[in-house]
């Protein structure tokens, strides 16, 4: 069908603004990218758009794989993410099951019990008495995990998602003798695949970008997640164990490339598994948002 002249003045505006918007996205990514892979020294004396490198180098990216407290940043943001996720997943999993069923009649007010939390929260002095006091999980992996474990906005989704599984298929599973935690990982588990990879993004990037709770209970410089690490590299310019034997002007500049490459080594392992997920995310998300 032949298009009008409005739709394709509309068709062309669209085109326009959604190119802009994906350059305004992509160029910061691009800049930090090019300033990583940029000599110290032009870098500095650039001015402007960096669109290309100026005199590739991998020696910032051999600076920041040296830095010991990237590696262990590393390893203890990986166990967090890893176990995090798998517990998250396991957890939410199990509640949002349990109050998806109809059967169960406290589910009401567990449900307006969890909405509740969404609006109001002890704030921060309390749960920092909590973990440390009561619970005793201060300066340990284990605070920055388990306070977290379910989040109540991924329980909704999931329960919605649950929901939405006919009755009669689950029904006839417990004719044939099937118990409710068979039911749950042998059918409603795989048939809900798509709102399970929404969620392994959610918590794992959460997991991935979280500080706050780190400089909140963690001490030990070795427990430190990568995120506390870049933090420091950033904001308080911690990156002289990585410039030694450098000339103080050598060293704001080899400082600034540093920071640049510490940046995309933070953010790589993201987005190489996003697109993995990507595919389940919008169908995982919009799960619910429908009733027929």
């Amino acid at each position: 069908m032949k298009r009008s002249i409005g739709e394709r003045l509309f068709g062309g505006a669209n085109a326009i603004l959604m190119t802009g918007l994906i350059i305004v996205t992509l160029y910061p990514l691009l800049h930090v990218l090019n300033a990583s892979l940029s000599d110290s020294s032009q870098l500095m004396a650039h001015r402007g758009l960096l669109l290309f490198p100026k005199g590739i180098t991998m020696e910032s990216y051999k600076l920041v794989l040296s830095n010991p407290n990237i590696l262990s940043g590393y390893r203890n943001t990986i166990f967090i993410v890893v176990v995090g996720t798998a517990l998250n997943l396991l957890f939410t999993i199990l509640g949002a099951y349990t109050l998806s069923r109809k059967s169960f009649m406290l589910r009401n007010p567990i449900m307006l019990a969890i909405v509740f939390t969404m609006f109001f929260n002890g704030g921060i002095i309390p749960s920092y008495l909590l973990i440390n006091n009561t619970l005793h999980m201060g300066n340990s992996l284990w605070a920055l995990i388990v306070p977290g474990l379910i989040s109540s906005y991924n329980l909704i989704i999931m329960r919605t998602s649950f929901a939405e599984i006919s009755e009669s298929l689950l029904e006839s599973a417990r004719i044939d003798g099937a118990g409710e935690m068979l039911i749950l990982w042998r059918i409603v588990v795989p048939l809900s695949m798509p709102v399970i990879a929404v969620m392994i993004l959610f918590y794992g990037v959460g997991h991935w970008n979280s500080w706050f709770s780190a400089i909140l209970y963690i001490r030990d410089r070795n427990l430190f997640p990568l995120q506390l690490v870049l933090r420091e590299i950033l904001i308080q310019n911690s990156t002289d164990s990585m410039t030694t034997g450098a000339t103080a002007m050598d060293k704001e500049a080899i400082g600034e490339s540093v920071k640049y490459a510490t940046v995309m080594v933070a953010t790589l392992p993201i987005l190489f598994i996003y697109p993995f997920l990507q595919k389940y995310f919008v169908k995982g998300v919009m799960i619910g948002a429908i009733k027929e």
